[in-house]
């Protein structure tokens, strides 16, 4: 019970909201979020915007200072539509992985719906941006705004250089290419942003020397270089296999200007800030969606909220956390807030009051109580396939109804592999954990070879996934634009793992 000294005035009545409003609550939140559970976050940046602004939020992948292209304003007339129609809603928020952290409210919110997301994004995902270890090794959120700024930039300049046409085709060629234009594995650190723009144009000097060198070293005559020992030599020198596609052309492309390829490592880099974000979204919005929860308990607690916000809080928050059973028409695949929710919850539960069943599972932390210790370190070090594989428990592959079915081809009918036992709760949680690794999830290509002193024919690699091929028609599309950036012909081979 909270005691009647600890229990202010609730800070806010109704539903309108001021900034002086805005600003106490946003102070209140803080202190629960640094003090109660010891988040380590960015300043915040809290910006109100209009469901307009919103849309086109949304229509340039949630970015702020973004470079033109027609895709992004498709995307702003169809959402426009559906939006205006009443087919779709809008995210109450969006929030920035830089620093400081922004994030973009609606100014259609009521003031509990404020308090809410600036508990969810500000602080919750905030954390999760600056302590996550993929976050740390492969974003810069202290350069990305200033990046943004020199792309928008340089592309405009490059549009009034080279024709509106020119440049877009080249955009839609490395935009088809981005889900294969980032490092999957841990390299050296990429620089900062501000340090590659501060050096950009002496290390497009050098590439493009570096190009040229190559490419004149090829003789006039179409002589092929066969032999095992000079393809060995010729993979060496190019650093073959490269998962990286836009890293390899980039680099290699027989005939891309200086420009072209620094579009080409814009787009790159884009794509690898975006990286993480696939890598975590369970953890990330679970991490979320815990955050808010604690902390409009602990404003309810201390009577800085009364019960009609609190109501609306929880009604948004059930809604968000909704999981429709795999029979119901709205099953769309497992709800990442929800899963994600529960399981930091239950990683609470086994912290404080343990089952017989928690402690064989999971004997490190199981009746510690020091359940923001174990949280703390989850969402620092692991990444939705290993948090599953590492926190999934039975009590929630229950509460969840998990099963998992094996779907093999030769046969007429799908068999149910993994039940509610002690085998089966293992062979779920592999099977649920494997299902959010982004590398089953996306093709595995590689460049493979190319024959330089031959045809130039650029050689890929597919390495199947259980088997199953890439679909033809997204296939020779991708190959089209990856053929107009190489110059040559590109080959693409299917092998299984």
């Amino acid at each position: 019970m909270v005691k009647a000294k600890s229990r202010g005035k609730p800070l806010f009545e109704g539903a309108e909201w001021t900034f002086d409003t805005l600003r106490a609550v946003h102070d209140a939140i803080e202190i629960i979020a640094r003090d109660d559970l010891g988040l380590n976050l960015y300043p915040n940046q809290i910006e109100i915007i209009s469901s307009e602004q919103m849309l086109d939020a949304y229509s340039s992948i949630g970015m702020p200072l973004m470079y033109r292209h027609w895709s992004f304003g498709k995307h702003f007339v169809r959402d426009e539509l559906h939006y205006r129609k009443g087919a779709m809603g809008l995210a109450y928020e969006i929030v920035i992985n830089s620093d400081p952290c922004i994030s973009y409210c609606m100014e259609e919110n009521t003031m509990a719906m404020q308090t809410l997301v600036m508990a969810h994004a500000g602080f919750g995902h905030n954390h999760f941006f600056k302590n996550n270890h993929l976050f740390r090794q492969w974003t810069d959120a202290e350069g990305i705004l200033d990046y943004l700024e020199y792309a928008r930039g340089f592309i405009a300049t490059c549009e009034e250089r080279h024709g509106v046409d020119t440049v877009e085709q080249l955009l839609d060629a490395g935009h088809a290419l981005m889900p294969n234009g980032v490092f999957r594995y841990r390299r050296q650190r990429q620089p900062s942003f501000r340090r590659e723009q501060e050096r950009r144009e002496e290390q497009r000097a050098e590439e493009e020397r570096s190009v040229n060198y190559l490419w004149r070293t090829l003789p006039g005559a179409n002589v092929s270089a066969n032999s095992d020992s000079e393809a060995l030599e010729r993979k060496k020198t190019l650093h073959l296999p490269e998962e990286n596609l836009l890293f390899f052309l980039e680099r290699y492309s027989p005939v891309l200007a200086s420009w072209q390829r620094e579009i080409l490592r814009i787009i790159r880099n884009i794509a690898q800030y975006f990286y993480p974000q696939k890598q975590t979204q369970l953890m990330n919005e679970g991490c979320a969606c815990f955050v808010h929860f604690h902390i409009v308990n602990a404003l309810y607690a201390k009577n800085l909220i009364d019960d009609g916000a609190m109501f609306e809080i929880l009604h948004s928050h059930t809604n968000v956390l909704f999981q429709p059973d795999f029979d119901d028409p709205r099953f769309n695949g497992i709800n990442p807030y929800a899963l994600g929710f529960a399981m930091m919850q239950d990683i609470k539960r086994i912290c404080v009051a343990p089952s017989d069943e928690d402690r064989e599972w999971f004997p490190d932390f199981a009746g510690s109580g020091d359940w923001k210790s174990v949280l703390k370190e989850a969402w620092a070090n692991y990444r939705d396939e290993s948090f599953i594989q590492q926190f999934l428990s039975p009590t929630v592959i229950r509460q969840f109804r998990l099963f998992s079915l094996s779907d093999d081809t030769d046969k007429p009918h799908y068999l149910v592999s993994g039940i509610h036992d002690e085998r089966g709760f293992h062979h779920i949680r592999d099977v649920l954990a494997q299902n959010h690794d982004v590398a089953t999830r996306e093709p595995h290509i590689q460049v493979v070879d190319v024959d330089l002193l031959g045809d130039r024919q650029l050689k890929l690699q597919y390495t199947k996934h259980k088997g199953v091929p890439l679909d033809a028609g997204q296939r020779d599309a991708t190959l089209a634009h990856l053929e107009h950036l190489w110059g040559y012909d590109v080959r693409l081979e299917e092998t299984a793992n």
